[in-house]
């Protein structure tokens, strides 16, 4: 049977401007900007601070960020590092001394200075035309009045009712009367509204060294935690060059590390060795090539990402085509590899993605995130914030390049993804799934460029993702031989549902300046949105 792209939503279209994210109220309000006269920036962050009150099982005011963003006017295009560090009394003896051999999964010793607030304010002054106090008014509204809980939502306090009843202030807002809130019934958060309001009248200051940051200190000090009030003072965040490879023409960009973005560049150098538009959409051989590529990469980066203000990063050898070339000439097309050996180098899951280009051609690239559902599980009291789970990406090993260190920046699975042709954007594309963030952006780009779908196509086009155990999750749409020839190879297989929400929540916004239009493609696995003009 031969694949055909085919849509089940229809694709977005305007000529002015165009913005994407993870919840149809985020997408809203990031188009009230635009409407008002607000560029990219200021709609990305607006559109951002809804989604921190809408989808607090992904985001919030607890967690990271991370952006690309590409000036029209004067061509600047920049990555924004507003990931946090480890406490400065977080070192392995104090884990070690309490029984932990790995990190632990949740709880305040999981958690590093959240850096998303100061990332907010940095975009905003360096790109943006609005202040974060009139940006914040809907993320306001929705916190202070309520928003109706989705399935999604509701799936997510179920599994993690356990978790968020042990924080006191968690339960409190989202186990209202110890019960899970039903699908379209109200969820307000006035202590969240209230925190909001403290960041509208006062900036990040408010947090790192106001009401807000004072409360978590306290709270950590009375919880065994690890934060200390110059933790927050000291937080500052990075502007750096994106790195860039290029791919069929154009270059595909991304965040440099901290970030695993550099796997996406080193899967796209891999399989550009390949004619992939040969193999077919959907294909056993396309599939199981772009498996193995991803496999490849991912040793890589499990052995040589970390913070490099604490350990060099071999970037240049990593993403070298002589390298990658010698890569692709690793993979077996009959046979799927165990766990392929890292190269020889000198030198999370929830998440939410938005994207947004305005009439002047700004554009951003934008990730958030908890990590995992609710973080921490953590809620701090009187803030209405909960606390995210990154120092989960640190390693308690001392010989690793990744292991935990006093201000040190953990590994982060986000990554913001750009396509630029001629050195301008040409598609603005990114999403959630922790591991399966590089997995599913390479997905979409060979959708795009190797095989001419268009956005909303390649975002729903059927997904796989591998795991780091080995095993291989399908979407149930791929045709029945590209199942067949997959296991052939010893792949090992789980077809899972037709649409999963494990295979991300993928957006991608694409600029024809030939044409002057502007198309938008939003996932429907999850909540994503595209509006344009």
């Amino acid at each position: 049977m031969t694949f055909r792209f085919s849509r089940h939503r229809p694709l977005v279209m305007g000529t002015e401007w165009m913005i994407t994210a993870d919840h149809p109220l985020a997408a809203q309000a990031g188009a009230a900007v635009l409407e008002s006269g607000g560029n990219a920036v200021d709609a990305a962050v607006a559109a951002n601070l809804v989604l921190a009150v809408v989808r607090p099982h992904m985001c919030g005011l607890g967690g990271d960020l991370f952006a690309l963003i590409h000036a029209a006017e004067t061509g600047r295009f920049k990555a924004l590092n507003a990931s946090g560090r480890a406490p400065g009394r977080a070192n392995l003896e104090f884990y070690r001394s309490r029984g932990y051999s790995v990190m632990p999964e949740n709880g305040i010793l999981t958690a590093t200075v959240p850096g998303a607030i100061a990332g907010w304010q940095a975009a905003l002054d360096r790109f943006g035309t609005m202040g974060l106090d009139r940006l914040l008014a809907r993320a306001i509204d929705y916190a202070q009045g309520g928003f109706p809980v989705y399935q999604e939502l509701r799936v997510a306090l179920e599994q993690r009712r356990d978790l968020l009843a042990r924080s006191p202030a968690a339960a409190e807002t989202f186990l209202p009367g110890g019960r899970i809130p039903g699908v379209g019934q109200r969820l307000v958060q006035p202590r969240l509204a209230q925190s909001l309001r403290k960041l509208a009248d006062q900036g990040p200051d408010a947090f790192y060294r106001g009401d807000l940051g004072r409360a978590l200190v306290a709270f950590s000090e009375a919880s065994g935690g690890l934060f200390g009030p110059e933790d927050l003072a000291g937080h500052t965040v990075n502007w750096v060059e994106p790195l860039r490879t290029g791919y069929r023409g154009c270059e595909v960009c991304t965040q440099p590390p901290n970030s695993q973005g550099i796997a996406l560049l080193m899967q796209a150098n891999i399989l550009e060795n390949f004619d992939l538009a040969g193999l077919g959409p959907a294909s056993g051989e396309l599939v199981h090539l772009m498996v193995e590529a991803k496999k490849l990469a991912f040793a890589d980066r499990d052995r040589y990402v970390c913070d490099p203000d604490f350990h060099p990063v071999p970037v240049g050898p990593m993403l070298s085509k002589g390298q990658a070339r010698k890569r692709a000439g690793l993979i077996d097309p009959r046979t799927a590899a165990k766990s392929p050996a890292p190269s020889t180098l000198s030198g999370g899951e929830d998440t939410i993605y938005l994207a947004a280009v305005d009439a002047q051609g700004n554009a951003v690239s934008l990730i958030q995130s908890l990590y995992e559902y609710f973080g921490s599980g953590v809620m701090v009291p009187e803030t209405g914030m909960i606390l995210h789970n990154r120092g989960r990406g640190f390693s308690l090993d001392p010989e690793h390049v990744n292991r935990l260190e006093p201000g040190k920046r953990p590994y982060h699975t986000l990554h913001p993804a750009m396509i630029l042709k001629d050195g301008r954007p040409r598609i603005v594309l990114g999403s959630p799934g922790a591991d399966g963030q590089t997995q599913t952006v390479m997905q979409l780009t060979t959708n795009l460029l190797d095989f001419g779908a268009d956005v909303q196509e390649a975002n729903e086009a059927p997904r796989w993702r591998s795991n780091p155990d080995g095993s291989l999750l399908i979407e149930g749409r791929f045709p029945a031989e590209t199942i067949a020839h997959l296991r052939a190879r010893g792949h090992d297989l789980e077809v899972l549902a037709d649409w999963d929400m494990v295979m991300g929540s993928s957006q991608a916004i694409l600029i024809d300046r030939e044409r002057g239009v502007l198309a938008g493609g939003a996932d429907p696995r999850r909540e994503a949105y595209a509006i344009g003009r």
